[in-house]
């Protein structure tokens, strides 16, 4: 796949007022989900609850795309239709979570690197024949005592760029997350040095291996308090942190920028994102690819009763879906 391609698959994942969708969860993250709200986890109950998001009508007038996990991305529906097809069909781009999770770093207690380049290149290969235009790949920073260290950014940065690196010579478009972790009583002055360290540290591992910015996507962590912080930053200031941040070290050339929740809440995700982009304009189209934030409110509302309440749990997800649509213009105002 040509760059040209590439760069026109990121842009559409940035089209003015839509985001992504992040179902990407493993098995075992989702067990815990449904544990939460009562549901029993096994494929079935997995698949139903795929297809109750992806299949939610309207859902692409605001949503651009959708993670996958790798057992979602081969299901199909009730009806037998591979859940690629039904995306495709209503101009959702298929993505695929690709990274094997945070393992310890030797040497370095308390703080993880991501795994999975191990067969990257044969995976990504397979993905793609089944439909995927998209992978992301998250990698996790921890502020706490003498944290992160130099040697853990530069780890995971290193990995963040040999992955999109193997993402583009598969024709596929490379999200790159690199995660400051909310975790901690850290104040937003350190969460903004370490964001903006982290992200520096990638785009010069971005360059070193020769990845083209302009077919690629920055999954990025606002600039926030620590959540044990005893002064939480206003969203006015969370939304100037975080755009002073991005601009002192992304570059322009790229198409745009997502953001993750990362543990906010569903109004704190969305204020903060309409926040920024009342500010605009941008370098970057500023949108949102958000997990739990997108839908924790329906997963509640189908656990009650999943056969009667399915298409409320639906128009739930395609409520908050144009909720942050309208963030991502800077038209979301809150509800009374």
């Amino acid at each position: 796949m040509s760059i040209e391609q590439l760069e026109s698959i990121a842009q559409a994942m940035v089209a003015p007022g839509k985001g992504i969708i992040a179902i990407d969860e493993s098995n075992t993250t989702i067990k815990k989900r449904f544990d939460g709200v009562g549901i029993e986890c096994t494929e079935d109950t997995r698949r139903a609850y795929r297809e109750l998001l992806l299949t939610a009508p309207n859902l692409s007038d605001h949503i651009s795309g959708a993670i996958l996990y790798d057992e979602t991305l081969r299901q199909s529906s009730q009806a037998g239709v591979p859940f690629t097809k039904i995306m495709l069909d209503r101009g959702i781009l298929p993505g695929i979570k690709v990274d094997k999770g945070p393992h310890a770093l030797a040497g370095f207690p308390g703080e993880v690197v991501t795994e999975g380049l191990d067969g990257l290149r044969d995976r990504l290969k397979e993905y793609a024949s089944l439909g995927a235009k998209f992978a992301k790949w998250r990698a996790v920073i921890t502020i706490g005592d003498d944290m992160p260290s130099s040697t853990c950014i530069e780890a995971n940065c290193h990995a963040l760029a040999r992955y999109a690196a193997l993402c583009q010579e598969a024709g596929i478009v490379p999200m790159v997350e690199p995660e400051v972790l909310m975790d901690g009583s850290h104040d937003i002055d350190v969460c903004y040095d370490v964001t903006e360290v982290t992200l520096r540290s990638l785009f010069a591992s971005l360059y070193e291996q020769n990845v083209m910015l302009e077919g690629a996507i920055l999954k990025a962590s606002m600039v926030v308090s620590g959540k044990d912080c005893p002064e939480q930053a206003s969203v006015e200031e969370v939304a100037e942190m975080t755009v002073r941040c991005l601009k002192a070290s992304v570059p322009a050339s790229l198409p745009g920028i997502v953001f993750l929740s990362g543990g906010q809440s569903d109004e704190a995700a969305t204020a903060h994102l309409n926040a920024m982009n009342q500010m605009g304009p941008h370098p970057w189209p500023l949108s949102f690819s958000y997990g739990r934030a997108m839908q924790s409110a329906a997963l509640k509302l189908w656990s009650q009763d999943m056969g009667k309440n399915f298409a409320d749990a639906q128009k739930t997800v395609a409520q908050r879906a144009r909720e942050n649509g309208l963030a991502a213009l800077g038209q979301w105002k809150k509800s009374a």
